[in-house]
């Protein structure tokens, strides 16, 4: 096995105060549900995630689901079919979610949507007396995600974040193991995640669903004319609805890095290099992807690739690493520096919307396992590493190395530069054609959300909105 690299920085503390005041709240402005009182839920986007919402709720007795909302009609259809199948009554279908939050009688709302919906129908729901799940990532920028807390905390309600591994009681154990110390010190943590994500297609006409109100499924967003092949689920792949892989899938495994290193804040600085290689589309997300992320004492390298590849470990399948003085933790099992496995953590896990509609009724923001600041950290981190790649410039892989000689740790940098350059080789990208985008390296300002002396990155912690579908500036909450 290869040595790790576990090189010093100095850890930025300055916002880890800050966040656990926040985060150590008790809700008391919100009326209290009894233990056995059934709760009324509407499931707001009926895509992947919202087939995965109603099936986790049919489960639960001490719920009924009165609501499922999608502007394409057909999407809305088929979640109330499954919810029958599911021996669940039919519940009413809608297109405009704030016809849900016009209603009294919901107590819950759980948040399917796209991506670019997350923040505001979080808001919306909020401010209409419902206690909210938020699936992840949980805002389509940092400013969004920070605007939720706010509301969150201004108007009492509980909010929890679709990061579900939070509730397992294997990896929570395995992080009391690194912060009881014994792992040694433990300085860098990789999030990995290598899947296969093909060419959607060239530039074409998007077909619109039949049933689909395009004003209403843009929401925040342009209306812009798509030129996409498949109208569902690409979103993700542009930059206007979605966060690329960093924000699909990236975002469980570095929630779980940040985690596991007890890191709380945006770190001091960030870089992001890649490209969309090895074929060519109309999507305008990185299908490759490196984010390093520097909070002093700890770093994060965050590693995407959507190109066939070998895996990251020969023999250790995982998304997440953690690498210690005293051992390697991987998924919830720990091994030792040569990578041999020492034993598997155990613990209790707890179905993430179990925890969640107990925290409801208990009123307790301490009750949850993914409480919003949380969630709003770890997403905050994708839309970060993605400015800085959105601010970059096309080089060629020669040349990539000397671009990265800002980054504090070169040994790291250029290990994991190295191992990306082998895999698009074999991956079949020709290395005398192909350009790597690498981007800005952007410090942060430790005590706020925002760049230092980069007021182009600072832009992009936000985006123009389309009335009436504003979230809203911070002096408006």
């Amino acid at each position: 096995m290869n040595s790790f690299s576990r090189r010093r920085f100095f850890e930025d503390s300055i916002m880890a105060a800050a966040a656990v005041s926040l985060c150590t709240e008790t809700v008391t402005a919100a009326s209290s549900f009894s233990a056995n009182e059934k709760l009324t839920a509407a499931i707001i986007g009926c895509g992947i995630r919202g087939k995965a919402h109603a099936q986790e709720l049919a489960k639960l007795g001490d719920i009924d689901i009165a609501y499922v909302c999608d502007p394409d009609l057909d999407r809305a259809d088929e979640v109330g079919a499954l919810l029958v199948e599911l021996n669940r009554p039919m519940p009413k279908k809608v297109q405009d979610l704030r016809v849900v939050f016009d209603d009294k009688s919901v107590d819950v709302v759980f948040v399917a949507t796209p991506n670019h919906w997350h923040a505001l129908a979080t808001i919306w729901a909020i401010q209409s007396g419902k206690d909210v799940y938020c699936e992840k990532p949980v805002s389509h920028n940092v400013s969004e995600g920070r605007r939720i807390v706010q509301v969150a905390r201004k108007y009492g309600r509980i909010c929890q974040s679709g990061t579900q591994n939070r509730s397992r009681g294997a990896l929570a154990e395995a992080v009391r193991y690194m912060a009881d110390g014994k792992l040694g010190e433990v300085k860098l943590a990789r999030s990995i995640v290598y899947g296969g994500r093909g060419s959607i297609g060239k530039a074409t006409k998007c077909e619109m669903p039949p049933r689909c109100n395009y004003d209403l499924w843009a929401g925040p967003a342009p209306m812009t004319e798509l030129q996409r092949p498949k109208f569902h689920y690409d979103w993700h792949w542009f930059w206007d609805t979605g966060n690329g892989e960093l924000g699909n899938n990236n975002i469980h495994s570095l929630d779980i890095c940040r985690w596991g290193l007890g890191l709380t804040g945006l770190g001091q600085s960030v870089i992001s290099y890649g490209g969309r290689l090895g074929y060519v589309d109309v999507a305008e997300t990185p299908n490759t992807q490196v984010a390093i992320f520097d909070f002093g004492t700890k770093t994060i390298v965050s590693e995407t690739r959507g190109l066939k590849t070998a895996p990251f470990h020969p023999t250790i399948k995982a998304s997440w690493f953690f690498y210690g003085t005293e051992g390697i933790i991987a998924e919830a099992s720990l091994y030792d520096l040569d990578g041999k496995l020492v034993r598997a953590f155990e613990g209790k896990s707890e179905n993430h919307f179990t925890n969640f509609l107990n925290a409801v009724r208990s009123r307790k923001q301490t009750d949850l396992n993914a409480e919003i600041l949380e969630g709003h950290q770890s997403t905050a981190l994708c839309h970060i590493a993605n400015i800085s790649f959105r601010l970059g410039a096309e080089t060629t892989l020669t040349e990539v190395p000397r671009k990265l000689e800002s980054i504090k740790d070169q040994d790291e940098a250029l290990e994991t530069l190295h191992r990306t350059q082998r895999h698009l080789s074999e991956a079949g990208v020709d290395a005398n054609q192909a350009k790597l985008i690498v981007g800005k390296h952007l410090r942060i300002a430790p005590d706020k959300e925002q760049f230092i002396d980069n007021p182009q990155a600072d832009a992009l912690l936000t985006r123009e909105y389309r009335t009436p579908f504003v979230v809203p500036k911070e002096t408006d909450i």
